[in-house]
């Protein structure tokens, strides 16, 4: 059984921003497709999943960056399950130069989606496909709930769109991460890059549900978050420094 998983990726003009480094967005789309990949050679990747009406979600997800890589660099990604957190299945990634030097790192928390009722499943189905990786190290701890910090409010609405839903009919994960990057602005994000960034997805949206967003700032952190009427659907938080 394959406990651990390396994929090398060469980061093209599609994965980077107008400043030519590594989009945080495709940063989550790059460990969504590492993950799927290894789930298939572990028998748990999508097309096993839907045959039991299973689909995987994404629930939250931390990332920390030491610096970002740059368009025509490639980028190898490391990522491994570590054991069954009741409901959830954490899984984390290394990310790293071409020399081996440490570019970040990040954690994640999966859970099995049942598409008839669109509610949790239980881990009970999957657990034997699973490696014993209890013997591993996490680079990081469990992603922990975001912190909505005080500060000036804007507020926005959001209706997704055709590109930011996902073959689950919903908000596809990393899209939230393009609506955060749009909210804080070009002028924020062309001096700064994402030191580090957290996302908890609550409730999954759907087309045509009509979203409320918030943004708050303060120095140098920031949240946002969105709403479907009263109901919070993600969560989003982090710290910004300055562009290399």
């Amino acid at each position: 059984m394959l406990k651990q998983y390396k994929e090398e990726t060469l980061l093209r003009t599609c994965h980077c921003d107008f400043m030519g480094q590594w989009r945080p967005s495709a940063i989550l789309e790059t460990m969504q497709e590492v993950a799927g990949t290894h789930s298939e050679m572990l028998g748990v990747g999508r097309n096993a999943l839907i045959e039991q009406g299973l689909v995987w979600v994404l629930t939250r997800v931390e990332v920390v960056m030491n610096r970002y890589p740059k368009v025509t660099d490639t980028v190898s990604v490391e990522t491994f399950p570590m054991p069954v957190r009741r409901w959830f299945f954490p899984r984390y990634y290394i990310f790293r130069d071409e020399q081996g030097q440490e570019l970040g790192r990040a954690g994640s928390l999966w859970a099995l989606l049942n598409l008839s009722t669109r509610h949790m499943a239980p881990p009970d189905t999957i657990l034997n496909l699973m490696p014993d990786n209890s013997d591993l190290i996490a680079p990081l701890g469990l992603p922990g709930p975001v912190t909505e910090i005080s500060g000036a409010v804007t507020t926005a609405i959001r209706i997704p769109e055709y590109t930011d839903l996902d073959v689950n009919h919903h908000v596809n994960n990393t899209k939230y991460m393009d609506w955060c990057c749009n909210a804080l602005g070009i002028d924020c994000m062309k001096d700064h890059a994402l030191r580090h960034f957290c996302l908890n997805y609550d409730v999954e949206v759907l087309p045509g549900q009509e979203i409320r967003t918030e943004l708050r700032t303060l120095g140098n952190a920031f949240s946002y978050c969105g709403f479907h009427g009263d109901q919070r659907s993600f969560d989003i938080g982090g710290e910004l420094m300055e562009r290399e």
